[in-house]
């Protein structure tokens, strides 16, 4: 049984990789691979956010030592290492209405990356290509969010993914079911039609 003592003794240990196991055993979060070299505690402080939201934990002690961590391991960009990490740092900076100079720099960060066809690189250069598992990542993370609609041109990336549907790899083909799937439960603001 994973309890807020259980989570904050593997924190303390520094044991991220199982930390991140444990928190995203079943979750279809758990098939996307992060580029290796992005914050391990980034995304474990991340992810401890969520989980710890979901069991209404939020209020601990220990949910304010992740927030801050995570703040003070921004980088000067405004990002948290690429933009999946950034993304996933955004969204459990937003919970229970989340605010603040962090999360505005992190969503410019963002947007200064979504590249002309509406999709985000791997890697925090814009000139890289454009990757579409990382921007169906993004989206499963953030697409629900009202500041990232307005921040990003999420119509654009739906309207690439819903163009090129037929041409997914399988890989990219279920980040996108995903982002289908979470974005209509977790939000009213995705109409229907871009799904068809």
């Amino acid at each position: 049984m994973m309890t807020v003592r259980h989570l904050e003794r593997q924190w303390n240990a520094k044991q991220y990789g199982r930390l991140q196991t444990e928190l995203l055993e079943a979750r279809p979060e758990a098939k996307f691979e992060f580029d290796p070299r992005a914050s391990q505690a980034a995304r474990t402080a991340a992810w401890m956010l969520i989980r710890l939201e979901e069991l209404d934990q939020a209020h601990v002690p220990l949910a304010a030592s992740l927030r801050r961590t995570l703040l003070a391991i921004q980088e000067t960009d405004g990002g948290w290492g690429d933009p999946a990490v950034s993304a996933l740092v955004l969204r459990a900076l937003l919970l229970g209405k989340g605010e603040g100079i962090a999360i505005t720099r992190g969503l410019a960060y963002l947007a200064s990356l979504q590249q002309a066809e509406g999709l985000w690189p791997a890697a925090p250069i814009r000139r890289m290509p454009a990757d579409p598992v990382t921007s169906a990542f993004i989206l499963s993370q953030l697409a629900d969010q009202p500041r990232f609609r307005q921040a990003v041109r999420v119509e654009d990336a739906f309207a690439w993914f819903t163009n090129h549907r037929t041409s997914l790899d399988s890989r990219t083909s279920q980040a996108w079911d995903s982002v289908r799937v979470r974005s209509a439960a977790r939000s009213k603001a995705i109409e229907p039609p871009l799904w068809s």
